[in-house]
């Protein structure tokens, strides 16, 4: 008897080609990694940190690396040009932009439930 497969009679297996992945074209991706996460002095930390936001000035993909450090919330190091002080402050930026948001769209649909009229009484 043959042995079964999760594929079924009506199922190949996927054999279309994936593109790949972004971070095959970025500029780092032959540096030293320390570059990016750089320890030691204040003073070498700045260099190290000068460094590494140069080299992703020049590469091609820094924007989808950003994207992915900030979806990730990446406590550490130089992804995509941003260190994690700016990061952070971007994080806490857009938090704080949702919840004015949210407060503002709070606020009018309070607004527009006190212009409704009242139900009438059966």
């Amino acid at each position: 008897m043959p042995r079964p497969t999760h594929y079924g009679p009506h199922r190949a297996p996927d054999t279309v080609a994936r593109p790949a992945h972004w971070d095959r074209r970025a500029a780092c991706r032959h540096e030293d990694p320390t570059v990016f996460f750089p320890e030691g002095s204040e003073a070498d930390v700045i260099a190290m940190t000068a460094m590494a936001k140069e080299i992703c000035r020049a590469c091609p993909v820094s924007g989808r690396c950003q994207i992915e450090a900030l979806e990730r919330r990446e406590p550490f190091g130089v992804w995509g040009g941003l260190d994690e002080h700016e990061r952070a402050e971007i994080l806490r930026r857009a938090a704080e932009h949702a919840a004015a948001r949210f407060k503002e769209e709070a606020a009018a649909k309070e607004a527009a439930d006190a212009q409704a009229p009242a139900p009438a009484a059966a």
